[in-house]
C-alpha cells in the first residue's frame, strides 16, 4: 500500500515538481495545500502518512504550521522543503523537532526520497 502524502507549498510549480518526483514510487500525493491554515484543516480530513512543508507561505508559515500540527498530532511525519538554505533555517527546524529532515530547493531527487524514507521508517518504528 502506498504511503499518503500531503504537499504544503504556496508555489504550484513546487507542488507539481514534488508530485512528479513521486510518480512511480511507493508514495502517493493525496492532497495539496497553498497555506498553513488550509494544511491544518486538510490534515484532519485526509490523515496523510507524510507532509512536505514549505516555510515561507501566506498566512501562518511552515514552522508555525508544523508546530501546531505536531501539537495536535505528535505522530505526524513532516519534511521541511525550503529555499532558505541557512543555518538559521536548520536551527528553527531543530528547535521544532530535531528528527524533521530539511530538503532545500531546488529539490534533489535522491535527497528528497532519502528524507521520505527516513521519516517513514521513524513512523513505522514508533507504531511498533
Amino acid at each position: 500500500m502506498k504511503k499518503k502524502i500531503m504537499i504544503v507549498d504556496d508555489s504550484i510549480l513546487i507542488r507539481k515538481e514534488i508530485e512528479q518526483l513521486l510518480e512511480g514510487t511507493e508514495y502517493q500525493v493525496i492532497c495539496q495545500c497553498k497555506k498553513g491554515e488550509e494544511a491544518l484543516v486538510s490534515y484532519e480530513i485526509e490523515k496523510p502518512d507524510l507532509v512536505t512543508m514549505d516555510i515561507i507561505m501566506p498566512g501562518i508559515n511552515g514552522i508555525e504550521t508544523s508546530k501546531q500540527l505536531l501539537n495536535r498530532h505528535p505522530e505526524a511525519g513532516i519534511i521541511i522543503i525550503s529555499s532558505l538554505a541557512y543555518d538559521k533555517t536548520l536551527q528553527m527546524v531543530a528547535d521544532l523537532n530535531p528528527s524533521i529532515p530539511v530538503v532545500f530547493k531546488p529539490i534533489e531527487t535522491s535527497h528528497f526520497i532519502e528524507a521520505l524514507s527516513k521519516v517513514s521508517k521513524t513512523l513505522q518504528t514508533n507504531k511498533n
